[in-house]
């Protein structure tokens, strides 16, 4: 089919979903914030090529609303490859589920870089004692979204083609689909 008959088909069904109500599945802007008081600290890839495997790793949190409540997902991502290493789902903001998935990932090698964001929960000793001590550094983002666009997406792609078309019942049915 031609480019251009595909781009008007789209613009149609744009079109008439809006005028039958119907919307996508999208959260309010501005979901994350900084955590207040924290100092920020230098950003160490604004200028650095990611050419090979285990040279950068990120990692972030996002949340999953259930019917009753929320789930935790921590994961850890490789930039060059964009693979998954480890991943941990909870039920509560503890950090011994960040903790448990970036062990999960050291156990399949060791970045040089790890890039976190500034929030609260990847403060805090443990998940960077875990990463530290075998020579790793940390880049640290500077500014919301700047640098942890790869896990960013990969939150987006989660919730969006998994998560909320399905609707889980409880924690359980939701870690068995994400496996």
């Amino acid at each position: 089919m031609h480019p251009g008959v595909i781009g008007w088909i789209r613009v149609s069904i744009i079109r008439y979903a809006g005028s039958v109500g119907w919307q996508a599945f999208t959260p309010g802007s501005h979901t994350s914030k900084a955590a207040p008081g924290h100092r920020i600290r230098p950003y160490l890839l604004s200028e650095v090529k990611i050419e090979r495997v285990n040279h950068v790793w990120s990692t972030d949190i996002t949340y999953i609303q259930m019917k009753h409540g929320f789930m935790y997902l921590a994961a850890v991502i490789d930039w060059h490859s964009r693979f998954v290493l480890s991943w941990e789902l909870s039920n509560t903001m503890e950090n011994l589920f960040c903790v448990n998935a970036l062990e999960g990932a050291l156990r399949r090698g060791r970045p040089e870089i790890f890039n976190t964001d500034q929030g609260a929960s990847s403060r805090r000793r443990p998940s960077r004692a875990c990463c530290w001590p075998r020579r790793c550094r940390s880049a640290w983002m500077t500014r919301e979204g700047i640098g942890n666009a790869f896990i960013e997406r990969l939150w987006w792609t989660v919730k969006y083609e998994n998560v909320y078309p399905k609707d889980y019942a409880d924690g359980h049915e939701l870690h068995r689909r994400l496996r």
